[in-house]
């Protein structure tokens, strides 16, 4: 019998979000588990990078529900924080992240994030799409 793993997706803009959901959905179902979206937006700034936040928060909220998952959307001075605090109120085992365009952000997060957790969480990252070659 295999464990079961709650698993947990950070989203950080609309265009990505349902691909990171979908890897998510496969991982719960795999484990049988639980699966959260979870959208954290630093005090001030709008979500999902949209100036309409009401439409990115109405997408988000039906990509979650079309995959089953439950979703919670914060706003948090301190991300990270509010992150650890997900992790940690809903026992997730595994978070599925976007991997970073061409920056080091997101490792960043990851790297701070995992040192923040008491436990170990296995960080799934989903790899941005594969741009066609030109030749």
């Amino acid at each position: 019998m295999k464990p079961v793993k709650n698993v947990m997706v950070c989203v950080t803009q609309q265009k990505t979000c349902e691909r990171l959901i979908r890897r998510g959905a496969e991982l719960r179902d795999t484990y049988e588990g639980q699966l959260f979206v979870i959208h954290v937006a630093q005090e001030g700034w709008n979500f999902l990078g949209k100036s309409k936040e009401g439409d990115a928060l109405e997408y988000l909220f039906e990509k979650s529900k079309a995959y089953g998952a439950n979703l919670t959307v914060l706003r948090s001075h301190d991300v990270l924080a509010a992150l650890k605090e997900q992790v940690e109120k809903n026992n997730i085992d595994i978070i599925v992240m976007g991997e970073a365009g061409g920056n080091h952000e997101r490792t960043s997060i990851i790297s701070n994030l995992g040192k923040r957790l008491h436990k170990d969480i296995i960080f799934d990252i989903v790899p941005a799409k594969l741009k066609k070659k030109v030749v």
